[in-house]
């Protein structure tokens, strides 16, 4: 079969599909897979039975969580599991073509404060040609997307040459254990996309993040006698302080590809907890964070920046020169990634998305916050993007939505990669 035919067919059946892949998603929506929880798995299991459905060859594993862990690669988690599985969805080609894995996850952040939400946290609502709901961004509506282009391909009977790879994986938003997982049993493609929200822009690198916590030592007394105390809180104003010269610092100098955002790799702290009772001067205050990465620098080369900004201020406060404030590395640990720059991935992507969207523009660019592509491209050594749906912007924030638009030309897109990049056979 001709491309331009195999092309025409499948995304026919993408148009004659969008009203059940729009519910699809909402479906999805409405499972509160917060990381961590047991929702996270029922996402999976219920993803593991769309594959099984959709005709997929599945395989399904409980990933040994403690084996994971011990590992000396392993990029952390900042929520506790009782259990966790690994899913990857085959449609078989002839052999005769590259792979293609379409990679995405179905944790998603908590909700936040619930009376901040016009819509129902859960709900999965259309409303506007916009569907709504914590993790309908970030990342289910794409996740979705590489589920019904995949069923395009398979209902049209175009045979592909190589593999297509559907990857369903949990515990993305707090390290990447999905991934991580389905890379040590083994799985691997000749090029991977990650649907991500990028508002159908081309991403073919991201920024790190490293979680860190500090720990801030002040003496307790009776808040009446406070003068004769010393404030856990008030000695964390000159970290605070010396955090922000550090991030300033750290953007003199930002690679061109992610020279669109005001802060590359931000410096935030999240997280605060000072004392244990109203009437104490505080003795410990606890203070979590993200430290963000530069496009290729070495993750122990940002530590250490960080370190070393932290120990100068002690050095400069006479009750920190003697109490110095702990460095604890916890939790999710983003490298940076970035496509390699022998890889034609970006521009074949960019022909895609012009076809599936009738040329509506996109630019290419470098995102600010870590993602599993790092470990896809550093630990797997496959080739991999992010393009997809929505607005990063309205993740992990109150009213999270997408576009039903940009789910369809994230389906039609995704489902033209496929056919580019696996190859079309002969017969049908």
């Amino acid at each position: 079969m001709e491309m331009s035919v195999a092309a025409a067919l499948v995304l026919q059946a993408v148009d004659e599909m969008t009203a059940t892949m729009i519910a699809a998603v909402s479906t999805l929506v409405q499972i509160p897979s917060v990381s961590g929880t047991d929702a996270e798995n029922e996402a999976q299991h219920h993803m593991a039975a769309l594959m099984d459905a959709g005709g997929l060859e599945t395989d399904r594993w409980q990933i040994d969580l403690n084996e994971m862990y011990a590992s000396p690669d392993f990029p952390g988690v900042e929520v506790e599991r009782r259990e966790a599985w690994g899913l990857v969805g085959r449609l078989p080609g002839t052999g005769d073509g590259p792979s293609l894995m379409l990679n995405g996850h179905v944790d998603v952040v908590p909700i936040g404060d619930p009376h901040a939400w016009a819509f129902a946290p859960f709900g999965g609502e259309v409303s506007q040609n916009n569907l709504y709901g914590r993790g309908s961004c970030d990342m289910k509506a794409g996740l979705i997307a590489a589920h019904w282009a995949i069923q395009a391909i398979r209902s049209t009977n175009v045979r592909l040459g190589g593999d297509l790879l559907f990857a369903s994986v949990q515990g993305e938003e707090d390290g990447g254990l999905g991934t991580f997982a389905l890379l040590e049993r083994g799985w691997r493609a000749d090029a991977c996309l990650i649907p991500e929200p990028t508002n159908l822009d081309v991403v073919p690198a991201n920024g790190g993040s490293l979680t860190f916590r500090l720990h801030v030592h002040g003496h307790a007394t009776h808040a009446s006698r406070r003068t004769e105390g010393v404030s856990a809180i008030e000695k964390f104003w000159p970290i605070w302080q010396a955090l922000g010269e550090l991030e300033h610092c750290r953007h003199q100098h930002v690679d061109p590809l992610a020279g669109r955002w005001k802060l590359a790799h931000p410096l935030s702290i999240g997280k605060i907890h000072a004392g244990d009772w109203a009437s104490s001067v505080p003795d410990l205050l606890v203070a979590e964070g993200r430290l963000g990465v530069a496009l290729d620098e070495p993750v122990e080369h940002a530590r250490a920046q960080f370190e070393a900004a932290v120990a100068a201020a002690c050095q400069a406060d006479e009750w920190l020169r003697d109490h110095p404030v702990e460095v604890e590395w916890w939790g999710g640990q983003f490298a940076s990634g970035r496509l390699p720059a022998d890889s034609d991935l970006a521009a074949r992507m960019g022909r895609a998305h012009a076809a599936a969207s009738n040329q509506r523009p996109h630019e290419v660019w470098a995102a600010p916050y870590g993602s599993d592509l790092r470990l896809l491209i550093g630990q797997g050594g496959i080739p991999t993007l992010q393009y997809g749906p929505g607005d990063v912007a309205l993740a992990h924030g109150p009213n999270e939505m997408v576009p039903i638009d940009d789910i369809a030309i994230t389906a039609r897109a995704l489902a033209l990669m496929a056919l580019d990049i696996c190859g079309v056979t002969s017969g049908r």
